[in-house]
């Protein structure tokens, strides 16, 4: 059974210049992966797998362009990894799940530094440090994340608001369940009046209308309008915002509120789903939400946007799955709304 963890890490400079550079080729791998494809389409070719451009690029691609050869300053994995992601990037494209993938823009969406454990001595932990291949000793923020002799199969360094962190999948033992004795069931409706409305009276109610994250959304839009006065003198002067020396500041700001609304949220979904499945359950029933067509609804997209209802759902199915509780999904067009509670009508 394999689960995953994420700590923060405090890199010194040369180590960030490392990661920044290997999320750099593997961005520009990923791009060149979708445009090889999409040239090969053109001809009437077949789509090219990640094994096949992996060949591609060592065998014609590298000979042929000797000024790109800071493509191997990087590990062969992080390479082969970003070449994976575009690959399942197509799949779920053909199977209709997505839409066609986009090529990676810098700043935005970015592909984390991944690092896969080649030696034993690879993620090896000790305390306030871990060994990642390429990067050696790593300085770990908090302690007590990861469990002792854990054995850590591959982790991903990804940066959000000028702060890095380290997304570990480790190997743990499978868990035991016992026979669920209990015969209670509990239905859960997710709204955007209140975040979740339980069967039994329990009412969660909505975060985003307290005031401590209607003062962050506050600060927020006024650091938006902030930068993009930035944006608009550089315009007329015809600058570049490269050259603007207060627009990365002005961005960096508007990350970092992003990034702690966004913790607020998850902390308070982390606590309802847990609170929830505490109790003495057999089953718990859920509706299957359709947020694509809810977000069309331009008066109540934002609000829905914020409820983050798929993420709630991701998150009970696991902690049902943890505490052995069967999670039963009503169907979207089901009329639970227009059905009598006493009479069944």
């Amino acid at each position: 059974m394999y689960r995953a963890i994420k700590i923060e890490l405090k890199l010194t400079m040369a180590q960030k210049i490392k990661v920044y550079q290997t999320i750099g080729i593997e961005r520009f791998i990923y791009n060149e992966y979708i445009k090889y494809n999409q040239e090969q389409y053109k001809l009437g070719n077949k789509f090219v797998s990640a094994n096949d451009f992996s060949k591609y690029i060592n065998n014609i691609y590298l000979p042929n362009n000797p000024d790109k050869k800071w493509i191997k300053d990087v590990s062969s994995k992080s390479i082969k990894q970003a070449m994976i992601y575009g690959e399942k990037a197509f799949k779920r494209f053909f199977k209709g799940l997505s839409s066609f993938p986009v090529f990676k823009k810098k700043g935005k969406n970015e592909l984390g530094a991944y690092f896969v454990k080649n030696n034993k001595t690879d993620f090896e932990f000790c305390r306030h440090k871990i060994k990642i291949p390429t990067l050696k000793f790593v300085r770990v923020k908090e302690y007590g994340y990861v469990p002792k002799n854990a054995n850590i199969k591959s982790g991903t360094i990804t940066k959000i608001a000028d702060r890095y962190f380290l997304s570990l999948i480790i190997e743990v033992d499978d868990i035991v369940k016992t026979e669920n004795t209990n015969t209670k069931g509990l239905g859960v409706d997710l709204g955007v009046k209140d975040t979740a409305i339980c069967s039994d009276g329990k009412v969660f109610r909505n975060i985003n209308k307290t005031k401590k994250i209607k003062k962050l959304k506050k600060k927020l839009k006024r650091e938006q309008r902030k930068m993009s006065r930035s944006v608009e003198y550089s315009k007329s002067k015809k600058i570049k915002l490269k050259k603007c020396k207060n627009f990365n500041k002005k961005k960096l700001k508007v990350q970092r509120i992003f990034y702690r609304l966004n913790c607020i949220r998850d902390d308070y979904n982390n606590k309802i789903v847990d609170e929830i499945t505490r109790a003495k359950l057999k089953y718990i029933t859920i509706e299957d939400l359709k947020v694509s067509n809810m977000i069309k609804n331009k008066h109540l997209s934002k609000a829905i946007q914020e409820q983050n209802f798929y993420a709630i759902r991701t998150k009970l199915i696991n902690k049902c799955k943890e505490r052995n509780i069967e999670l039963r999904l009503v169907d979207t067009f089901y009329p639970s709304s227009k059905t009598c509670s006493c009479c069944g009508s």
